[in-house]
């Protein structure tokens, strides 16, 4: 499951605005904030995640979960 703050880390890295995210993953911007602020992706429907997943994923972003990082926490890179 994503976090806000990996989709928030994502877009940095591919220098996004929210409403190019949200034109990329074909939601609205009220959809992407609710993401990324405190209720985060926990509280979107699996379709909604799913798609800006794939969006970011499309673009390069790598998503890594707490148990692929050995320090534990969630986190985001670019492929090479």
């Amino acid at each position: 499951m994503l976090i806000a703050a990996q989709i928030r880390a994502a877009r940095a890295l591919l220098d996004w605005s929210q409403r190019q995210l949200a034109e990329k993953s074909k939601l609205s911007v009220p959809t992407i904030k609710r993401m990324e602020g405190a209720m985060g992706p926990e509280r979107s429907t699996d379709a909604n995640v799913e798609a800006v997943r794939r969006a970011l994923e499309g673009a390069g972003i790598v998503f890594l979960d707490a148990k692929q990082n050995k320090d534990g926490g969630a986190g985001v890179r670019l492929k090479k």
